[in-house]
């Protein structure tokens, strides 16, 4: 009789107060009813065994979860997770960059002036990866709570019950052509470094002269007029290749059609860039004269070994993308097929 007691406590301990007296006396006589008349603990033992253990018995006597989000909607709230947490991080760090320029005066860096930026653009994403992560999963928690559907059967993205007809909206993706999250979060960070830098440039790359513990900025590198003048289509760039990204995000794998949206992209980016680089204002004018000076080269030739170099760096660059793509989107099922024929055989 103690064993059952407990276990009866065990099981309405975890129950609102005001229906803990009538599923007592609920599952005392269940119990007994699976009990022999003569039975002694190991009868007890058996029984409760089969009634299995006081936390999952609670759980289906009560109105709400015992967990904070449950197999109806898990899959949804991680896919959408996965989605959602690096574009808010990537956001983030765009803005602490932002908000660091506008208020830069250009007058030099201290090195401990840039590992703080640093460390506060990893802390802000940090921090923002954890706001997002709470909001999201507070939202999901309180969906699964007010759902008055009693069935636990996982729903699909779109929020509908699956059925088979949902297999034929999704491709079968070979783990070589996948696009992982990671090299999607990988190409939108990207994107906000080289835009911080293009629109700063005049501000970050030029000459700097070590004094002690700070960086001394000495010269600018480029004409910021040069560069603000290519403003426009340099935000196309940008907005094109956010949109690649987000593309490939949905996708999810390399395809004949994404490798040629990357070709076009690539040889956008790289004319460009080509046009810009070959602009002969692009350089200061101080900066010419003081790396011909420490070369000992002339300018014209300080001007082609720039020119030359980043157009080689750009085309160089471009040309491994593109191959890249089309090999990644030319990969074939055989290969996956006869592994699988192979399997079969084996089992």
């Amino acid at each position: 009789m103690n064993l059952l007691e407990v276990y009866i406590q065990e099981v309405t301990r975890r129950l609102g107060e005001k229906n803990r007296e009538d599923i007592a006396l609920e599952l005392r006589s269940t119990i007994e009813d699976m009990l022999p008349d003569d039975y002694g603990e190991e009868d007890v033992k058996k029984v409760l065994e089969k009634l299995g253990s006081p936390v999952k018995l609670a759980s289906g006597y009560r109105d709400q979860p015992m967990y904070l989000i449950g197999p109806r909607y898990f899959d949804v709230y991680v896919t959408l997770l996965k989605m959602i947490l690096p574009i808010a991080t990537v956001i983030s760090l765009i803005s602490v960059i932002t908000v660091y320029f506008i208020d830069y005066n250009g007058h030099g860096a201290d090195i401990k002036d840039v590992m703080d930026i640093i460390g506060i653009g990893i802390w802000r994403m940090i921090e923002v990866g954890i706001q997002t992560f709470f909001w999201f999963t507070l939202v999901f928690a309180i969906i699964e709570r007010t759902d008055k559907e009693k069935d636990n059967q996982p729903l699909t993205a779109s929020f509908e019950e699956w059925t088979p007809d949902d297999l034929k909206n999704i491709a079968y993706i070979p783990k070589k052509k996948a696009i992982s999250k990671l090299e999607v979060f990988g190409n939108l960070m990207w994107t906000a470094v080289w835009a911080t830098l293009y629109f700063y440039a005049y501000q970050l790359v030029g000459v700097y002269e070590a004094d002690g513990s700070r960086l001394e900025y000495v010269q600018p590198a480029f004409n910021h007029e040069v560069l603000l003048r290519y403003w426009p289509i340099v935000v196309i760039v940008i907005g094109i290749e956010i949109v690649l990204a987000l593309y490939k995000l949905i996708k999810g794998q390399w395809t004949k059609r994404m490798a040629i949206c990357n070709t076009v992209f690539e040889i956008v980016i790289t004319l460009v860039f080509i046009i810009i680089l070959m602009d002969p204002n692009l350089l200061s004018h101080e900066f010419i004269t003081y790396m011909t000076d420490l070369l000992t080269i002339s300018p014209n030739q300080f001007r082609m070994w720039v020119v030359g170099g980043g157009i080689f760096l750009f085309i160089a660059g471009a040309a491994f993308n593109v191959y890249d793509g089309f090999c990644k989107a030319r990969i074939h099922l055989v290969h996956d097929k006869v592994t699988v024929k192979k399997d079969i055989k084996l089992h």
